[in-house]
């Protein structure tokens, strides 16, 4: 299983919400390139980078943030939040993300994934999948997607899709546990899923579980900058 810490960004910041609440945001670092080195030096390869800023505002807003971290560290990053239109994915790539995260637009217009994935492939995107009692929320979690989480799956797999990450809002940021049911059943019900669970880890143990149970990867925020688990501890997994 893959550990990918999560650097999400309003203004420039390294912060998290809690539950997706954007009044509910703490700051953890003023400079995100610090954090992305930390992670870099502890043997993390991964990174999760998402514009809170821009899924917002319905735009890329910290595109700067992410060339800062990308010509600092070796990271492998997919970088989401406001991806509107097929030039974003350029802008994205050229800034030095190697995946783009794709969100609200692969809920409202899955016609234009197709598209895309067409032109740059399956590979280069990573899906995500945020729910509130199964059902998908979009716009910065701001809104109702319309869709439940399997049907959403579902959609995604057809077109070729199969890397998806799935955040349970209510978990997120709060520290009590991820959602393992929740990832048990979509693994179940989407046998070639390659699933990443995204929120509420809140100890090594419960990534051990998320392995445990054949998730893909793990997207890890609020435990690491809380100290609740080490990136030392981390790094084991990835061994």
């Amino acid at each position: 299983m893959e550990i990918i810490p999560a650097i999400d960004i309003i203004d420039g910041k390294c912060v998290r919400l809690t539950k997706g609440d954007y009044a509910q945001q703490k700051i953890y670092n003023e400079n995100p390139v610090e954090v992305a080195k930390e992670f870099e030096a502890a043997g993390i390869k991964r990174l999760h980078m998402v514009d809170l800023d821009g899924a917002k505002a319905g735009k890329i807003v910290n595109l700067k943030v992410l060339e800062a971290v990308a010509s600092q560290t070796n990271l492998v990053i997919d970088f989401g939040g406001g991806v509107k239109k097929i030039s974003d994915i350029s802008d994205i790539i050229t800034a030095g993300a190697a995946i783009v995260t794709i969100g609200s637009l692969a809920v409202k217009h899955p016609e234009i994934l197709e598209e895309w994935l067409l032109e740059f492939g399956p590979d280069k995107f990573l899906i995500g999948a945020d729910v509130l009692d199964r059902k998908i929320k979009i716009s910065g979690w701001l809104v109702d997607g319309g869709i439940d989480i399997d049907t959403f799956i579902g959609k995604m797999l057809a077109l070729g899709v199969r890397n998806i990450f799935c955040t349970d809002i209510s978990k997120d940021g709060a520290m009590q546990g991820p959602s393992i049911d929740l990832y048990k059943d979509i693994m179940n019900m989407h046998t070639e899923i390659k699933l990443i669970a995204s929120g509420g880890v809140s100890n090594f143990h419960d990534v051990i579980e998320l392995k445990e149970i054949g998730c893909s990867g793990a997207i890890i925020g609020k435990a690491i900058y809380e100290g609740t688990v080490t990136l030392k501890e981390l790094s084991l997994i990835n061994q």
